[in-house]
């Protein structure tokens, strides 16, 4: 299976990495046997229909900062170019989520699909402003369309409401979908200042370059919309999500909860509309974790309402979720 990969990150370095490491396994128990031929990054191209060197790949990236100085030919290759000139059968999109056009992301994956590629994404940005849409796409060009990293990262949560609760109908769900600011509110739950809490974050490296798309809950939101669509057969894109962030919850607020037996938490819900706004929630709420956690409770017409809590980011946890992804996409493609 040809490969090509937007972006060669923490992301799409892990996942070249769990590739090659686990090339073996896939290929002996799901008959996969994935070659990147092409990638791209900010700064330049890799290209190589044979198959590119993972380890050289990775190597020049750390060196240089960028896969440009693998060979000294199509180095220069843009996005767009790679996916019009490189035959290839899925396309892997990694670069960073933009919620004012979801570009580069969004040309990307519309010329991949036109192309006839199946498409992963772990970019939120084009599914957040166009997820109907694409979804439409992908269907009248006969690819698969696969997401599952764009929300909880490595937890399975798309999958979890798709398939385990098949059969089922879910009539709302609400869920703490950003590790960031649940990691600056349980801080603050400890005694931490805002500004003092959003440091920390900073230092540990869980603050998006641009802080607003976790303070503000864009990223949040973003992931709302993806649930919204995929789970509820809503057709909503992101400005139509109601949105208030953390910005002004301070250490009065913290107190307050705390006497009553709560935390504050940002959280993403789908009940009487969308919304994402901090709320109080009980301490002995299964919803209520801690650090960097995302949990998110889906509350069906029969079973009740169960909750699926775990790690919400991280480059190998994506990873993971980029390869169910290609190994659901190889599934489909045999029974076709």
């Amino acid at each position: 299976m040809r490969i090509i990969l937007c972006g060669f990150g923490v992301v799409g370095q892990s996942l070249a990495k769990l590739l090659e490491s686990r090339a073996e396994d896939l290929y002996a128990r799901y008959g996969l046997k994935p070659r990147i031929i092409g990638v791209f990054d900010s700064k330049g191209s890799a290209v190589d229909v044979s198959g590119l060197d993972v380890t050289r790949l990775i190597q020049i990236k750390k060196k240089y900062g960028s896969v440009k100085k693998y060979s000294n030919t199509k180095n220069n290759v843009s996005g767009i170019q790679m996916i019009n000139e490189l035959e290839a059968e899925v396309l892997i999109e990694t670069t960073a989520s933009n919620y004012k056009d979801a570009e580069p992301g969004m040309s990307h994956i519309i010329n991949a699909m036109k192309h006839g590629m199946h498409v992963i994404s772990v970019n939120k940005g084009p599914l957040a402003l166009a997820f109907p849409s694409l979804m439409e796409l992908a269907t009248y060009n006969h690819v698969i369309f696969r997401f599952s990293g764009t929300v909880g990262g490595g937890t399975p949560i798309l999958d979890y409401a798709k398939n385990s609760l098949k059969g089922e109908r879910i009539i709302s769900f609400d869920g703490i979908l950003n590790g960031t600011t649940n990691y600056i509110l349980t801080n603050m739950t400890n005694g931490m200042s805002f500004k003092d809490a959003l440091n920390d974050a900073k230092k540990r490296g869980y603050v998006e370059a641009d802080e607003s798309l976790d303070l503000d809950g864009l990223d949040a939101a973003a992931k709302l919309v993806i649930l919204a669509n995929w789970i509820m057969g809503m057709k909503v894109t992101m400005p139509e999500i109601k949105r208030i962030g953390i910005r002004k919850i301070d250490s009065d607020d913290i107190r307050k909860a705390a006497a009553n037996n709560s935390a504050i938490k940002l959280i993403a819900s789908c009940d009487n509309g969308l919304i994402v706004k901090p709320k109080e929630l009980p301490f002995d709420n299964p919803l209520c974790v801690s650090g960097t956690l995302n949990a998110i409770s889906f509350t069906s017409e029969h079973s009740g309402t169960q909750t699926i809590i775990g790690r919400g980011a991280g480059g190998i946890e994506t990873a993971s979720s980029i390869l169910r992804d290609l190994i659901d996409i190889r599934n489909e493609i045999v029974k076709i």
